[in-house]
């Protein structure tokens, strides 16, 4: 599997941790930046991981800022990316089995390695199950192009 991994200036020491836990287990891991800890805006780095993602197909990204919360704001407003932030191992395992979540988002500070690296190998041990979940999803897709 091709990844794709991003961060903040608030998730960068995990990225590193991150990239490693997956080359660890066999994937590629290509890091789209930041490379050190000046201040960056998360939603600039969203985008480039989700942008990667949608025009490499089979691949996945990780996107990692304080919280989580920004870069999963920033990466669902694209269409086709199903970005999932997780905080627990079950979490992580339903958002590949039941959403086919295309994007991991993490917060660095809200998370110890530990944890990184129960959701990581949850993350991974875990596909989408389809059946009565590809309907839902196929719904979640559509929702993307619906305006107010």
């Amino acid at each position: 599997m091709k990844y794709f991994i991003g961060a903040d200036h608030a998730g960068i020491e995990i990225k590193k941790f991150v990239k490693e836990l997956f080359e660890k287990k066999g994937h590629t891991v290509e890091d789209l930046g930041p490379f050190n800890k000046d201040r960056v805006d998360y939603p600039d780095f969203a985008a480039k991981v989700c942008e990667a993602v949608l025009t490499n197909e089979d691949s996945k990204g990780i996107l990692i800022c304080g919280t989580g919360l920004g870069m999963s704001m920033s990466a669902n407003k694209f269409d086709g990316i199903r970005a999932a932030l997780c905080h627990n191992t079950y979490s992580a395992a339903m958002a590949r089995e039941h959403n086919d979540a295309n994007v991991l988002c993490l917060g660095e500070r809200v998370l110890g390695y530990g944890m990184v690296e129960a959701i990581v190998d949850a993350w991974d041990s875990h596909s989408f199950e389809g059946g009565r979940h590809a309907n839902r999803v196929e719904k979640i897709n559509k929702l993307g192009s619906c305006r107010v």
